[in-house]
C-alpha cells in the first residue's frame, strides 16, 4: 500500500516543508544516490536556520511593523531614575538592574537607531580654529578602526611646502582596506594632534601609538590615484633580506623580509626604489617594503667598488663532487675542467652572475605532448651523485635515462657503440668541442670525454626524462627553455667529526676506507662554496644519509615532476 503524503496546514513555514520532505524521500534502486544527496541536503541545520530568517523577513514585509516609540533608550533612563528616588522592592531592584546592564542599554540603542532610521555615519564636527588657509581646499577627515597592526601607509616631507604628504599606501593594510586614504594626500592632524611642525619620525611614532579608532585630518590630493590593479609579477628572491638590518629601508617595521628562492608577488613597481611584495604561501595579507632589482643592483656595484663586497672566484681546490681517489669520496669518471671551453652564450643565467638580486618566474606543469624536463643533479664531495643516478635509472629505465657522453678512447670489446659511450677521434671530439656541441668536457688519462646536448636531446626525443650530473658551471649552459632543468644539490650529511660515526664508511654510504676529520672539512667547505656560488640556480637540495634513503628521495622528485607544477623563468614559457 502506498503512503500518503502527509497534508500541510496552512500556517505551516518554509522550514517545515522541509523537514516533511525529508521525512518522506525513500531512496529507491534507481536513484538512491540522488535520495540520499537530498536527504543530507534538506537536514542541514544551516539551511533549516536560513529558511526560518527567511520566513521572519516575509513575515516583517507582510506585517510592516511600526515602532512604538522612537526613544525606548530614554524611556529606561527615566524609568531607571523613577526607580531610585525612593525605597525599592526586590522586583524593583530587579527591574532597575535589567534596566542599566551594559547589554540591555545596547539592545535599546539599537532599537532607537532602527526606529528613527538613523543609519548614515556621524563624523566629527570640524573644530571652530580650522585655519584660514584651508577656507578654500576641502578638507576630509578619515576615521580608521586598526588594532595592533600598522596603519600600512608610510608618509614624507615634501621639500618644497614642507607639508607631510603619504608617500606609499602599503597593500592589504588598513589604510588601503579602507579606501579612504590615498597616495600624495596631505596629512594635517592625527586624532586631534596637529603634526605640521612635527618631524616625520615623531608622526611615525604618534600613529604607530594609536589603538582601535584613529582619526586624520587630511587635504586629498589634486588627483588621487585609483586603485591598482593587482599585480601577477612573481619574482624569485635570490639573496635574503632583513629589513630591520637595512638603513636604507624607508620604513624598516614596513619592510618585508625574505630568504633565497621565496617567491614574492610584486603587487606594484611604482616606486623605482622600492617594491611592494607578498611572499607566495604567507598567510599574512599585506604587501611589505622590498628593494628594487635595479637598487639593490646599485647597492652591491657600490659595495663592490668599495671592496666590502666578495667576488666569488672559483677556488683553486675542487669543490664539487669531481674525480679523485682520496678515501673514495670522488667518483672517477669526473675529470678535470681545466681544458673545458665555455659556452657560446646559449644559456640564461638571471641577471649578473655577480649580482644576484630576482628572476621573474611563473608556474609551469609539463603537457602529455611536451618532451620531459631535464633533471641536472650536482654535488659536494663526497655525494658520489653518479651511483645515485645509476641506482634511479636502474629501477625504472623506461621512463628515466642517462645521455650517453662520447669519448675518444678505444672501445673495449663488451662495449657498444651508443650504449656505454659514443667512440670518436681526437680529431672529431675537437671540432665538437670548439663548435660547442658538449655541455662539459675534458681530459682523464689522456682521453677526452665529454656530454653534448644532442646526446640529452636524443633521451628527450623517446620521451624519457633524462638525468646528467656535472659540475655546477654547466648549469650555465644548460639553463634555457628547451631543457627547462630542475636542478638538484646533493650533498651528504656530514658529521661534525669522525668520532661521530664509522671510521670505515663513507658519507655516501659503503666502505671505501678510513675518512678523517681533515675529509669532513673539506666536504663541509665544499657544500658552503657550491650554495655561495650556485645556491640560486638550485631548485631542490637533497641531503644524502645513506644511499636507500637518498635514492627514494630523488624517485619521488621525478614523479612528481611529471605531474605537478613548478615555479620556472618566465622566458621558458612565453611563446
Amino acid at each position: 500500500m502506498k503512503e500518503a503524503m502527509p497534508v500541510l496546514t496552512a500556517g505551516a513555514g518554509l522550514h517545515e516543508t522541509l523537514a516533511l520532505l525529508t521525512s518522506q524521500l525513500r531512496p529507491d534502486a534507481n536513484h538512491k544516490e540522488d535520495m540520499v544527496f537530498l536527504k543530507d541536503v534538506f537536514s542541514e541545520r544551516s539551511l533549516g536556520y536560513l529558511m526560518k530568517i527567511h520566513e521572519k523577513l516575509r513575515q516583517y514585509e507582510r506585517q510592516s511593523p511600526t515602532p512604538v516609540l522612537h526613544s525606548a533608550s530614554s524611556l529606561a533612563d527615566d524609568v531607571a531614575e523613577e526607580l531610585q528616588g525612593g525605597p525599592m522592592s526586590s522586583e524593583e531592584k530587579e527591574l532597575l538592574h535589567l534596566l542599566t546592564s551594559p547589554h540591555l542599554k545596547a539592545v535599546l540603542s539599537v532599537h532607537d537607531t532602527v526606529a528613527q532610521k538613523n543609519f548614515d555615519p556621524v563624523l566629527p564636527p570640524l573644530p571652530d580654529d580650522l585655519e584660514d588657509e584651508l577656507e578654500e581646499e576641502s578638507v576630509k577627515i578619515v576615521r580608521l578602526v586598526k588594532n595592533k597592526e600598522p596603519l600600512g601607509a608610510t608618509i614624507r616631507r615634501d621639500e618644497a611646502t614642507g607639508a607631510v604628504i603619504v608617500a606609499r599606501i602599503m597593500r592589504g593594510g588598513a589604510a588601503d582596506r579602507s579606501g579612504l586614504v590615498h597616495v600624495g594626500d596631505e596629512l594635517r592632524e592625527v586624532n586631534g594632534v596637529s603634526v605640521i611642525h612635527k618631524r616625520p619620525d615623531e608622526i611615525s611614532q604618534l600613529l604607530s601609538q594609536s589603538q582601535g579608532s584613529i582619526t586624520l585630518k587630511i587635504i586629498p590630493a589634486i588627483k588621487e590615484e585609483d586603485r591598482l590593479k593587482e599585480s601577477k609579477v612573481y619574482m624569485r628572491a635570490l639573496f635574503d633580506y632583513i629589513p630591520l638590518e637595512d638603513k636604507a629601508t624607508p620604513c624598516q617595521e614596513a619592510g618585508l623580509p625574505f630568504k633565497r628562492g621565496d617567491i614574492l608577488q610584486v603587487v606594484t613597481q611604482d616606486d623605482h626604489t622600492w617594491w611592494q611584495a607578498k611572499r607566495v604561501g604567507d598567510s599574512n595579507l599585506r604587501a611589505g617594503l622590498v628593494p628594487s632589482k635595479l637598487f639593490q643592483e646599485r647597492r652591491l656595484a657600490y659595495r663592490m667598488k668599495m671592496g666590502t663586497l666578495p667576488n666569488p672566484k672559483s677556488p683553486k681546490k675542487p669543490v664539487s663532487d669531481q674525480g679523485c681517489d682520496k678515501a673514495g669520496l670522488r667518483r672517477s669518471f669526473r675529470m678535470s675542467r681545466k681544458d673545458r671551453q665555455g659556452s657560446s652564450g646559449e644559456g640564461s643565467d638571471p641577471g649578473d652572475p655577480d649580482f644576484q638580486t630576482y628572476e621573474e618566474v611563473t608556474r609551469y606543469q609539463q603537457r602529455p605532448n611536451e618532451r620531459p624536463r631535464l633533471v641536472v643533479l650536482i654535488g659536494s664531495l663526497g655525494a658520489r651523485i653518479n651511483e645515485l643516478k645509476q641506482r634511479v635509472i636502474a629501477e625504472n629505465p623506461h621512463r628515466f635515462a642517462v645521455a650517453v657522453p662520447h669519448t675518444t678512447r678505444p672501445k673495449k670489446p663488451h662495449e657498444k657503440e651508443g650504449v656505454e659511450y659514443h667512440f670518436v677521434t681526437k680529431q672529431q671530439f675537437d671540432v665538437d668541442a670548439l663548435n660547442n656541441k658538449f655541455i662539459e668536457h675534458g681530459e682523464y688519462k689522456e682521453n677526452q670525454y665529454g656530454t653534448s646536448i644532442e646526446a640529452i636531446r636524443s633521451v628527450q626525443a623517446k620521451n624519457k626524462m633524462c638525468v646528467v650530473d656535472v659540475q655546477p658551471e654547466a648549469l650555465k649552459r644548460l639553463r634555457t627553455a628547451e631543457f627547462k632543468p630542475y636542478v638538484i644539490f646533493v650533498k651528504p650529511r656530514v658529521p661534525e667529526s669522525r668520532r661521530r660515526r664509522s671510521a670505515a664508511t663513507s658519507p655516501g654510504g659503503g666502505d671505501h676506507g678510513r675518512i678523517t676529520d681533515e675529509d669532513l672539512q673539506e666536504m663541509r667547505q665544499s657544500a658552503v662554496q657550491i650554495d655561495q656560488q650556485y645556491g640560486h640556480l638550485v631548485d631542490r637540495v637533497l641531503i644524502k644519509e645513506d644511499s636507500a634513503s637518498a635514492c627514494a628521495e630523488l624517485r619521488g622528485i621525478l614523479e612528481r615532476l611529471e605531474r605537478e607544477s613548478f615555479w620556472v623563468p618566465v622566458s621558458w614559457v612565453r611563446t
